[in-house]
């Protein structure tokens, strides 16, 4: 992460919120929680607490992700929701636009990832080091350079979604670390979280917030 970090200014933008949970939209550029040094202090987290100060951190999203955030109001809502993706019980859905044509129409790629430690903070396929990375993919339609898809992470490794379309040779469209040549060229990281299902910590009902993609 280097020095020229000038994030948005977009607004913030709340999906819904009570008296546990925060839902928010986060814009692609913005960083979840702050950086190092004083020009990486500006981040979704201190937007939040500026405005809910109680806010807790519950995940994270790639500073070029954009999409649902879901943020703790009391500690016990945190602590609940933090067994919750440990333990794999929320499912997130993403949208994203990836270089070239994908020729099936759905599948599941299952490649371990491991930190890529010369190149930090790049993360690579590791058949021996690398920790079990699942994601579940489907086509949503096809352009002649690139197509849209649908992706379901099992698992939560960094980066994971975006080494896994690289591995699958079809990176996110606009991916500064793993993206080439025109894949590489668009305005933003063509990545959205498109939505975020999880149980409630008062009573466990299912909620589910959504936002839409913005590309």
């Amino acid at each position: 992460m280097s020095a020229d970090y000038s994030p948005p200014n977009d607004p913030l933008e709340i999906i819904e919120d009570d008296h546990q949970l925060l839902f928010v939209n986060k814009p692609s550029g913005l960083l979840s929680v702050p950086g190092k040094g004083e020009h990486q202090a500006d981040c979704l987290m201190s937007r939040v607490q500026a405005v809910f100060p109680q806010a807790l951190l519950v995940h994270r999203l790639d500073r070029d992700t954009s999409g649902v955030m879901v943020f703790a109001l009391t500690p016990h809502a945190q602590r609940h929701l933090g067994l919750q993706f440990e333990k794999r019980q929320t499912k997130k859905v993403y949208v994203a636009r990836v270089w070239g044509n994908v020729q099936e129409d759905a599948g599941t790629i299952d490649l371990p990832i491991a930190a890529d430690w010369p190149n930090r903070p790049l993360q690579k396929i590791d058949h021996e080091n690398g920790r079990q990375a699942i994601t579940d993919w489907k086509v949503l339609r096809r352009k002649p350079d690139e197509t849209r898809v649908r992706l379901y992470p099992q698992t939560g490794r960094s980066h994971q979604l975006r080494v896994h379309m690289k591995a699958l040779g079809h990176p996110i469209m606009g991916d500064p670390f793993y993206a080439e040549g025109p894949a590489a060229a668009a305005s933003r990281l063509m990545l959205h979280a498109e939505s975020l299902k999880l149980r409630h910590p008062d009573g466990g009902r299912g909620v589910i917030a959504k936002a839409k993609a913005p590309f």
